[in-house]
Order: C-alpha cells, then structure tokens, then sequence
C-alpha cells in the first residue's frame, strides 16, 4: 500500500512541478528572446518560446528523488547523469544550435553511461530469430543502437503541438503500468514521475494561449533517453518466466508500445537517404506532417496519431501470449501500412486540389478565392451551378 503512495505522490508533485514551471520558464524565454521563429520546417505561426523541457527534467528529477527515498537503486545516479547529459546538450542546441555529429557524440556518451556504468544493456533476445542469451559484446552493439535509435526518434517526433509529449506519455503509462504490476516499483516511480512532468507541459503546450510554449530539444533528448532505460529493463525484467506476469514475446511487444515514433523515423531515414541526403537534415515528410496538409490541426493530428498508437498497444498486449514470430508478424503488416499510409495522403492531397480547381471553374469571377473554407466553396460551387441550370438567361 505505502508503494501506492509513493507513486500517486510522485505523479502529483511531478505534476504540480510542471505546472508551476512552466509559466516562469515561458517568462524568462520571451525576456532573452528564447523563441522558435516561424520557418519553412517549422509548424509554428508566431514566435513561441522554446526550453519546455526544463519543466520536464526539473520535475522528473525532483519528484523521484523524493518518490525513490529510502529504496535501493544504485543505477539511478548512473542514469540521471545520462538524462543530465542530455538536458544539457539540448538546452545548448534550443540557444545556440550545434551540429548533428555533435548531437551524435553526446548520446554516444550518454549510452555509454547507462552500459557501462549503470549496467542496464540486453543479454537475451527471448528467442526471437532462435537466440536466447547473447555475449556482452553482442549485447553492448544492439544497446548502443538501440539508446540511439531510441533518443532520435522522441527528437524526431517534435514536429508538432503535444505529439513528442503525448506519444511520451502513452509509453511511460504503458511501461510504468507493468513495472508496477510485476513488482519493479522503483522503475514505475520514475514512469509515473515522467508521466506527471509531461502532463503539466503538455496542458500548456496544446490548450494554453497565454503561456504557450514548446518542448525542444531539451525535453525530447530526455524523454528519449528515459524512454531507452525503460525499454531496455522490460526486456531484461522478462527473461525470467517464472516471474508473475511476465512477457515472453518482450522484445516485440517493446518495439509494438513505440511503434509509431520507431516506424515513422525508419521510414523519414529511409526517404532521405534514398534522395541522398542526410538522415540528420529536417524535413516535413513525416507522417504528422502530411495530415497537417490535409487540413488537420496539430490537436487533431496529435490525437489521431495518439489513437493508433494506443490501438496498437492494445493489440500486442493481446497477442503478448502468442509467441514472438506472431506479434512480429503483427508489426510488420502494421508497419507495412503506416509506411504506405503518407503516400495515401498525398494522393487524397493531388485529389483534393485537383477537386478544387474543377469547382473553382464553377464560381464567377473571384469569389472563389474569396472563400477560405472549402467544403463551403464546393457548396456554393453546386448552388451557383444549378442556379445557372436553371436560369440560364439570368446568368447571361
């Protein structure tokens, strides 16, 4: 019962935290001019201030140090140095900006943290491919891409208003959930901590007017690199089947809870690299992207992309049971269609245009142009043509 406590409490001072922070952060952004200004990559329309991860580090940190007092963890040091790494690093890029090799270098180093010095790496595969234990090497290689695949991908997912924090916050529910129910208290003290830091920022940063405000690089770096610890530890967690409520398929059901920010930066890499270009060089080719295009809202967007990866968990926690090679399968076809699913939008785009054009040919004159909400040109569009059926001298 006291762990119950603790973890409420935790979530609601990490919440309470965010919460109070956020305005003063917002404050102090706008005194030093610390705004993300409005660009051919950008989703903003004004200048919003950036450094909202601040709020979200600051109530992790304090939230889960008052949450884990009294309970042995001697890899939390370990990884609140990593996480602090990041912090930092992506604090100086919302500043200053730097270079994606040296972005590169510091989550090489935050990795090598949480490997080498917090101990937390893979050393078994649950079967998947027919590999049970692996060696340390093997193990060391598969973490360290994994932490970066990881950290890049949360970073990716800053695109737009509350997706990076929403997606976040399934995740860290999701996780924190199973830590919680299979006895790894400590590990659901710092999702939930997660959970409440983010959901303060996320109220400002999708409903607030006043104090509107964006994560940047100094929350998504974090939220990345928690996301990898969380990752790793639930598959390592589960190795032991003996343990109550166990997962065997870990692995595959690890990659199922991120499935969306795994999927869509795979396919952004793949893009870009087919044009030859940079995997590191920002574009609008993610999937967020393309219902922007499509005429949704960030609120709407975010959702929507929220919906199916909350779907998706619920489908691979059903399966969880049904061996690995199945739940794979299951990712697989459901990677398969969110791959496919940009190009879909982009011909309902060309379709939708094109629509467009045929029904602007319809209206006298300008008044087309003159019409900024296109389902009401279309309307107006088939009035003025049976008008003109119907009184053809009139028009005349």
């Amino acid at each position: 019962m006291h762990i119950l406590i603790y973890l409420i409490s935790s979530f609601l001072l990490a919440l309470c935290i965010s919460l109070y922070a956020v305005p003063i952060v917002v404050r102090v952004a706008h005194s030093l001019r610390f705004l993300d200004n409005p660009n051919e990559r950008s989703a903003a329309v004004c200048p919003i201030p950036t450094l909202g991860g601040i709020s979200i580090f600051l109530s992790f940190v304090f939230s889960t140090m008052v949450g884990l007092s009294g309970e042995p963890m001697p890899e939390f040091v370990y990884i609140m140095v990593a996480v602090l790494l990041m912090f930092f690093i992506g604090l100086k890029d919302d500043i200053l900006t730097i270079p994606a090799r040296k972005k590169l270098v510091a989550q090489l180093i935050a990795a090598a943290i949480i490997i080498f010095l917090a101990k937390i790496r893979f050393t078994n595969l649950h079967g998947f491919l027919g590999i049970g234990e692996i060696g340390i090497v093997s193990g060391v290689i598969l973490t360290f891409f994994a932490i970066i695949v990881i950290i890049n991908a949360f970073n990716l997912m800053d695109g737009i208003d509350g997706l990076c924090a929403g997606l976040s916050m399934l995740a860290a529910t999701t996780f924190g959930s199973w830590f919680f129910i299979s006895g790894h208290f400590n590990y659901a003290i710092l999702s939930f901590s997660l959970v409440g830091g983010i959901l303060g920022f996320f109220y400002y940063n999708v409903y607030s007017k006043k104090n509107r405000i964006f994560m940047g690089d100094t929350g998504s770096l974090v939220l990345g690199a928690i996301m990898a610890v969380f990752v790793i530890q639930f598959n390592e967690f589960n190795i032991d089947q003996t343990q109550p409520f166990t997962i065997a398929s870990a692995p595959a059901v690890s990659f199922g809870i991120l499935i969306y920010p795994l999927i869509d930066t795979l396919r952004v890499f793949t893009i870009r690299l087919l044009q030859f270009k940079s995997p590191f060089v920002a574009d609008k080719n993610h999937l967020h992207h393309r219902l922007l295009t499509l005429g949704f809202s960030h609120k709407k967007a975010t959702y929507t992309i929220m919906l199916m990866n909350f779907l998706f968990i619920l489908g691979v926690l059903a399966l969880r049971n049904f061996g690995i090679i199945l739940v794979m399968g299951f990712i697989f076809v459901f990677s398969g269609f969110l791959f496919m699913m940009p190009a879909y939008f982009i011909q309902k785009r060309k379709m939708i245009k094109k629509n467009d054009r045929q029904q602007q040919l319809l209206l006298p004159g300008s008044a087309y142009r003159h019409l900024k909400n296109r389902r009401k040109a279309i309307t107006v569009a088939r009035r003025w043509s049976a008008h003109r059926a119907l009184n053809p001298q009139k028009v005349l």
